[in-house]
This record gives structure tokens, C-alpha cells and sequence, in this order.
């Protein structure tokens, strides 16, 4: 599995949780608006309150686990992107020095 696929099946979790969460507390404030427990002013900054909290520790949950598969692949030895355009620039550095070479033993 590549690891834009992880990350993406992670995101997809992590939304699939989010409006999960934003569903049952929904759902619980309506019915405490019902009962007369809270008003319905009090029962929307509730949620908004609740969901901002839960995407900031969303947020967080998402860059630890970012931090931690960079981590696991360097510990793997797999090579991030700029290391790998840094050895595609020598190796086009050396094929047109070795062209270069050949060119002249030609002449």
C-alpha cells in the first residue's frame, strides 16, 4: 500500500469520525432542548464549542500521525521525494558528463 493511500484511508477516518461525533451530539442536545434541559441558543454554542475542540484535537491526531509514518519510513530506509530529486540531478549530471567522455574519445 503506498502511502498517499494511508494517509487518505486515515483523513477518510478521521471525517468519518468527525460527522459521526457531530451526528450523536446533534442528536443529544435536540433531545435536551425537547426535555427543557437547555435552550436551543445554549444547545448551539454547545456543539459549535464541542466541534471546534474536537477538529483542533483532530488537527493534532492527523500531524502526529503524519510525524509518525515519516518517521517509520525513514526507519525502513525509504528515501523522502527531495532525496530522491537529488540523485535523479546527479545521475543526469553523470549520464551527460559520460556523453561528453564518449563524444570526445570519438573525435
Amino acid at each position: 500500500m503506498d502511502n498517499n493511500n494511508l494517509l487518505t484511508q486515515l483523513l477518510m477516518i478521521g471525517v468519518g469520525t468527525t460527522s459521526l461525533v457531530a451526528e450523536k451530539i446533534k442528536e443529544v442536545s435536540d433531545r435536551w432542548v425537547k426535555e427543557g434541559k437547555i435552550d436551543s441558543d445554549d444547545a448551539k454554542s454547545m456543539i459549535d464549542d464541542f466541534m471546534t475542540q474536537f477538529k483542533s484535537e483532530q488537527g493534532n491526531l492527523e500531524k502526529q500521525l503524519d510525524r509518525q509514518l515519516r518517521n517509520a519510513m525513514q526507519d525502513l530506509g525509504v528515501p523522502r521525494q527531495a532525496e530522491m530529486d537529488e540523485l535523479r540531478g546527479r545521475l543526469d549530471r553523470l549520464e551527460r558528463q559520460v556523453r561528453d567522455l564518449e563524444n570526445k574519445n570519438w573525435r
